[in-house]
């Protein structure tokens, strides 16, 4: 069975730009993106994605066979909206994907236009540079709801036991102008993560502790909207009840990011 992890990707292009402080800054989260695949039991079947950077009113998989990427960012250099990762589609497993959310009584759709967005093909780029292995994205839900994103999430185990990774890719701390602000902003920081990393350790309490995310310490200073915290949701549903461990911890511009493996 694969695993399930949460990523953070970044902050836009940050790994493709020109060396200096704004990739610096980024410069742990890349070295472990790096390393991801030598962490994995198997190569996957395939990859299924979640990013904080597509929402639907329902649950959408993007069935594409060759999608393009979508440079749903502003202000960066030239170069960096000419960057290339040709994996393929998978439109066999994206109707698999609808299947299981469907058997769920998940409502869902699908679609075959939408690019991948930064979210995806930045660190995927990174971590998959030969992109030789398929991908499937899936959107997050209007609302943002964790327990509903929780339950996509547990719709989709059987995917594990058919080769598929599932990979939540957003962001743990998700404030963009308190990225710039230190002092009582970065205990705040801490302490929002210090609660995250505590809590996905136990599989049997896990999914309650997200369900009341906000009543964390300082969750809205961390994630004034959380849609860069939902695809976690949909990662730690699909290994509901398994133990999860803290995969990635760092630092961008002074805040603290965290990544997870769950199963």
């Amino acid at each position: 069975m694969q695993p399930t992890f949460f990523i953070n990707h970044g902050g836009g292009p940050c790994f493709f730009l020109e060396p200096g402080p704004m990739r610096d800054t980024w410069r742990d989260l890349e070295t472990y993106l790096r390393g991801f695949r030598a962490t994995l039991p198997e190569q996957p079947r395939a990859i299924l994605a979640i990013s904080g950077h597509w929402e639907e009113k329902v649950p959408t998989v993007n069935a594409g066979a060759h999608p393009s990427l979508l440079f749903d960012y502003d202000g960066f250099p030239e170069h960096t909206y000419r960057l290339t990762w040709p994996a393929p589609g998978a439109p066999a497993i994206a109707a698999r994907v609808s299947e299981l959310l469907s058997d769920a009584g998940i409502a869902n759709g699908a679609e075959h236009a939408r690019g991948w967005d930064h979210g995806i093909f930045v660190p995927l780029k990174v971590m998959l540079p030969e992109a030789d292995i398929p991908l499937i994205q899936l959107s997050l839900q209007h609302g943002l709801d964790p327990a509903a994103h929780l339950a996509i999430g547990r719709a989709l185990k059987p995917l594990r036991d058919e080769g598929v990774l599932i990979l939540g890719s957003g962001q743990t701390y998700h404030n963009m102008r308190g990225f710039f602000g230190g002092g009582a902003n970065d205990e705040k920081a801490e302490a929002f993560d210090a609660w995250l990393r505590s809590v996905m350790i136990d599989g049997a309490t896990r999914d309650e502790a997200l369900i009341r995310w906000e009543d964390a310490p300082h969750a809205r200073v961390a994630q004034p909207h959380e849609d860069h915290l939902l695809p976690l949701m949909v990662a730690a549903g699909a290994a509901s009840g398994e133990p999860g461990v803290v995969h990635f911890h760092g630092h961008a511009l002074g805040k603290p990011i965290s990544g997870f493996r769950f199963g």
